[in-house]
């Protein structure tokens, strides 16, 4: 009986084994089934007039659908835990390469009028979408993560949506330079809404404001740190394999430092890649070769963002759901139009330009994620807004964004 125990241990550690190289298995199949959907969903894109985002994130809900209606396993993402990297991977993409679009020049330029129209938006929609919930007798904990996570854009989306209309005016400069910085106004706002709710429900508040403070001042720091020595190296390495190499580098350091010390990634990355197109007479290699591999990682992005819809819990905040869209599209078109007739870009951006910045995904569910843990008392209605929404303004927002760039969108 005792001489069995080691045969028993044996085979119980072969069967974690095999489940491991099954899950293992698994996840690198589907993550060909994606690859190959999305060849497909290229094809579709360019049949129709619909954009290749829309269709993958369609994808991601369809494959949600299934999994929670049909096989009736809900709260199991697709892909497990290599969901979460691949999407932290794709978002730190896309900031390193918006922070590149940010050079001394540019900034001369056009820094007045991003800022301005940032700024408007910015304010326009904590206003208009904090208040509105809280006149619809919400809890005020709900309207002011609300109208914290209403700031956040996501650039993934609206940088995609601009490459694919292959615009270069000034409308779609000024686009790519806000949703560069969004994300920076996104942190501050979320970080002292926290503050300020942690004092009124007599919580640490001065902890939040600090815990703001570093993700925002920590993510300056290092993207510094890492940019400049980054932009040395640059100089000096061929292009081809060894810039690659380097860009690889940069990316998946940057995305597990922001994991590690609790800092922003995205901001991060917006820094060193603003510092590495500044102080690098090379710099244009490293971004290049970004955008060479960047596709693949955004469709796993796109895919997994509309696979995180929670069927189970649309129904009871239904109402809350419809609310915050409705009040959000208000509060970008108002802070749009407010920054046009203040005469940002000389009377040359359309008044619809607010709308253009309606893609909303992963910074904004992490705020919510943040929020929930925060008040878990309200975590159902803030998680379930913030992804069903989400999934919304991730279908519809590349719509608004050509449109505004054709000067079609609706009131321009």
């Amino acid at each position: 009986m005792i001489g069995s125990l080691p045969v028993l241990v044996c085979n119980r550690d072969r069967v974690g084994v095999d489940d491991r190289m099954g899950d293992a298995a698994i996840s690198l199949i589907l993550l060909g089934a994606i690859l190959s959907a999305s060849i497909l969903v290229d094809v579709a894109a360019r049949r129709t007039s619909m954009p290749r985002i829309s269709l993958l994130i369609l994808i991601g809900v369809a494959v949600a659908a299934v999994q929670q209606l049909v096989l009736g396993s809900p709260g199991v993402r697709p892909l497990g835990e290599l969901g979460e990297p691949l999407i932290q991977l794709a978002l730190v993409m896309v900031a390193f390469l918006l922070g590149g679009e940010l050079t001394a020049e540019r900034l001369r330029t056009l820094g007045p009028v991003i800022f301005r129209v940032s700024a408007a938006v910015v304010v326009a929609s904590v206003a208009v979408v904090g208040l509105g919930i809280a006149l619809m007798g919400y809890p005020l904990a709900v309207a002011v993560c609300l109208a914290a996570v209403s700031v956040a854009t996501d650039p993934a989306a609206v940088l995609q949506a601009v490459r694919d209309s292959g615009d270069d005016s000034l409308r779609a400069r000024v686009l790519k330079g806000v949703v560069a910085i969004d994300d920076a106004w996104g942190i501050l706002v979320f970080g002292l809404a926290m503050a300020l709710l942690g004092w009124h429900t007599s919580v640490d508040g001065a902890a939040a404001l600090g815990h703001a403070a570093w993700e925002l001042g920590g993510a300056l720091l290092l993207g510094g740190l890492i940019g400049l020595p980054a932009a040395w190296l640059t100089g000096r390495l061929q292009p081809g394999k060894p810039t690659q190499v380097e860009a690889l580098a940069l990316i998946l350091l940057m995305t597990g430092l922001a994991e590690v010390l609790e800092i922003s990634g995205l901001l991060m990355a917006m820094v060193a890649g603003c510092v590495i197109a500044n102080a690098s007479v090379h710099h244009t290699r490293a971004f290049n070769e970004i955008e060479n591999i960047e596709w693949p990682f955004l469709v796993f992005f796109f895919v997994l963002s509309g696979a995180s819809v929670d069927f189970t819990a649309v129904g009871p905040a239904l109402g809350l759901v419809a609310a915050y869209i409705v009040l959000r599209l208000a509060g970008r078109y108002l802070g749009g139009l407010a920054a046009v007739r203040l005469d940002a870009g000389g009377g040359r951006l359309p008044p619809a330009i607010g709308l253009a910045l309606t893609p909303q995904a992963g910074v904004a569910m992490g705020m919510a994620l943040l929020a929930a843990e925060r008040f878990p008392e309200h975590a159902g209605l803030l998680m379930t807004t913030a992804v069903t929404s989400t999934i919304i303004f991730e279908v519809a927002g590349p719509f608004l964004v050509a449109r505004v760039l054709r000067g079609r969108a609706a009131f321009a």
